[in-house]
């Protein structure tokens, strides 16, 4: 049924939008983190999304009678940034090497900031489409009394 897919999409796209904003909180909260627990500054992480098939390309191009589901998106992984970390000269930090730097995060707080606020609006079209469906549905109701 096409409007139990579309509250599907809408869902999903949730989900993955309150993933986001988790990994970016996180990244925003370990700003600062010089040591982790595998012993190295911490490492800004990214989610990766992909579309959630339900079926294969090839199996919906044979379909005669278009009856594919679709599902949305889905987390298909978070990884690690693989960009540098940035030196730090701060010769007093425990952290600090030989020279006097300090490893710091590769995390930007400002893009952190920007992922966060686009995260937070993908969030919010995904919840008014799916309220525009829960009002097509309940007008659809309305017109069967």
């Amino acid at each position: 049924m096409a409007f139990m897919s579309s509250l599907n999409i809408s869902g999903s796209g949730l989900n993955v939008q309150r993933t986001r904003m988790n990994i970016i909180s996180q990244n925003i909260a370990n700003a600062g983190t010089t040591r982790t627990e595998d012993g190295g500054p911490y490492r800004r992480k990214i989610v990766n999304i992909q579309e959630d098939l339900a079926n294969e390309f090839g199996v919906i191009l044979d379909d005669e009678n278009n009856r594919y589901q679709v599902s949305g998106v889905a987390v298909a992984e978070i990884v690690d940034d693989p960009s540098a970390l940035k030196p730090v000269y701060n010769p007093s930090h425990p952290d600090a090497d030989e020279n006097g730097y300090v490893m710091m995060p590769n995390v930007e707080t400002t893009t952190e900031m920007v992922d966060i606020i686009e995260a937070s609006r993908a969030y919010q079209a995904n919840v008014t489409a799916f309220n525009a469906m829960k009002l097509m549905a309940s007008k659809a109701f309305d017109i069967g009394k």
